[in-house]
């Protein structure tokens, strides 16, 4: 007798990677790429971003603190309130590191505690 064929198992040829997809799925903007958007020639290049249909909410309501474009005005003011959006506030506050931050934490320097940022908060206009 023959061997039957099997039917929906992985297969290797087309999944390599599986893992590596699954990972990198909801990969966000790391901390210090948000403090170079917040320079307010970026900000400004950011808010008002030419209409992109393939964006949510066409590009036009975008929350630079968190990196994430919102359907409509009114989910954008509701994700201004909520704890993920506080949080990375919280985040932001801290100073960015920097290479010599890096050599002092492998033992080339003594420590410095990092320096406490104002952080400008997203104004969004009545519409």
């Amino acid at each position: 007798m023959t061997r039957s064929k099997q039917i929906g198992n992985h297969k290797s040829d087309k999944k390599k990677n599986i893992s590596k997809l699954w990972k990198t799925k909801r990969r966000v903007k790391d901390i210090d790429q948000i403090h170079e958007d917040l320079q307010p020639a970026n900000a400004h290049r950011l808010l008002n971003q030419e209409i992109d249909y393939g964006l949510p909410g066409n590009a036009q309501h975008y929350c630079i603190h968190c990196a994430r474009y919102f359907v409509d005005l009114k989910t954008l003011r509701e994700h201004f309130k909520t704890k993920v959006h506080k949080r990375r506030l919280k985040q932001l506050k801290d100073e960015p590191y920097t290479q010599e931050e890096a050599e002092r934490a492998a033992g080339m320097g003594s420590y410095k505690a990092p320096k406490q940022i104002a952080v400008q908060t997203q104004e969004v206009a009545m519409e």
